[in-house]
């Protein structure tokens, strides 16, 4: 018993998944370079090129056993440790820059939609767990929402992939949509940079939504989405909170309210806001948060049985599109309360 509780904690158990995971990123990184060469730009990230591909390939080959416990170690351990380096790209500075009206605003909103897509997730039939990923994919920002949100809410690799399948579909389609609205709505530069800050997912998304308007609503849509960002940390810990207790209500120990990653993330946030991080380290932090985000997504799509993910595909892509039209006209209130012209 003990030298087969050693083999399997040994790295050659790991190694055939880890490996398999690196190749299904690596394919997903090719895909993404080779849109830019023949588009001029990133339709679909490499995030989600790793989940479909990975979906892909589970589909596809009868994998051995042998690859699991790499495939979980991926899907697990290295998500953690990317939210963790996720902390470091993120500062109080912006919050400061941008008013205290503005910033109360943004909690409001994100806590509005929160609430709201929850409720719509589970009036179309989405589990909890699905309905809790699909509500922090759309009121913060996107993929890393739900990425950070799965391991603290114990989500299966199958409801994380469908969250974020059809999240990302979202995004792309957001980002094609916003500056349409811009035109039609008649919003001036500043509106429009902090409406698209409040509905696209990340912030690449917005410098993509914002370019045609002009360098001030970019500049606005990228404050206003760090700012909306920043009420990940918060909304992390909450959702801990809740999930940290058992059924029967009685309290379970400090590591399950708040697990080791979230503690870490909000580490390094204050390490950041105080600027304690050596500004040559960022880069690579993000870099590496950056891979480890993909390898993970790649793992949970060689965790994915594609026929759970189609039996709610419908029902969780109608709820996330439904989800994404009320926090645009959550957006569009909270301009006109503010009264930002």
């Amino acid at each position: 018993m003990l030298v087969s509780a050693s083999r399997s904690l040994s790295f050659p158990t790991f190694l055939r998944g880890l490996v398999l995971c690196a190749a299904v990123t690596l394919a997903a990184h090719l895909v993404e370079q080779l849109q830019l060469m023949i588009f001029g730009a990133h339709w679909v990230e490499s995030l989600v090129l790793a989940i479909l591909i990975g979906i892909a390939v589970r589909s596809s080959v009868c994998l051995s056993q042998t690859f699991i416990p790499g495939i979980r170690f991926c899907a697990k351990t290295l998500l953690e440790i990317a939210v963790v380096l996720l902390g470091a790209s993120l500062s109080t500075a912006a919050v400061r820059q941008a008013g205290l009206p503005l910033v109360g605003g943004i909690a409001v909103l994100v806590a509005l939609s929160l609430a709201g897509s929850f409720l719509i997730g589970r009036l179309f039939g989405l589990s909890a767990s699905v309905a809790t990923l699909v509500a922090c994919g759309n009121s913060i920002c996107g993929n890393s929402a739900v990425a950070a949100a799965a391991p603290v809410i114990g989500a299966k690799p199958n409801d994380i992939a469908a969250s974020i399948a059809f999240t990302a579909l979202l995004g792309i389609g957001a980002v094609l949509t916003l500056p349409l609205l811009h035109l039609f709505l008649g919003l001036s530069a500043v509106q429009y940079g902090v409406f698209a800050g409040l509905t696209a997912y990340a912030v690449p998304q917005v410098l993509a939504a914002t370019a045609s308007a002009g360098a001030v609503s970019t500049q606005v849509g990228t404050l206003v989405k760090l700012i909306r960002v920043m009420m990940l940390g918060p909304v992390i810990l909450l959702l801990a909170a809740v999930h940290g207790r058992r059924p029967g209500g009685s309290a379970v120990n400090l590591r399950h309210v708040l697990p080791w990653f979230i503690l870490g993330f909000a580490a390094m946030a204050t390490l950041r806001s105080f600027d304690a991080i050596p500004a040559a380290l960022l880069p690579g932090m993000s870099a590496v948060s950056s891979a480890f985000t993909v390898t993970a997504m790649a793992a949970l799509g060689l965790s994915v049985d594609v026929r759970s993910v189609g039996h709610t595909g419908g029902r969780v892509l109608a709820a996330a599109a439904l989800s994404l039209l009320a926090l645009g006209a959550l957006g569009l209130c909270l301009i006109g309360l503010l009264d930002i012209r």
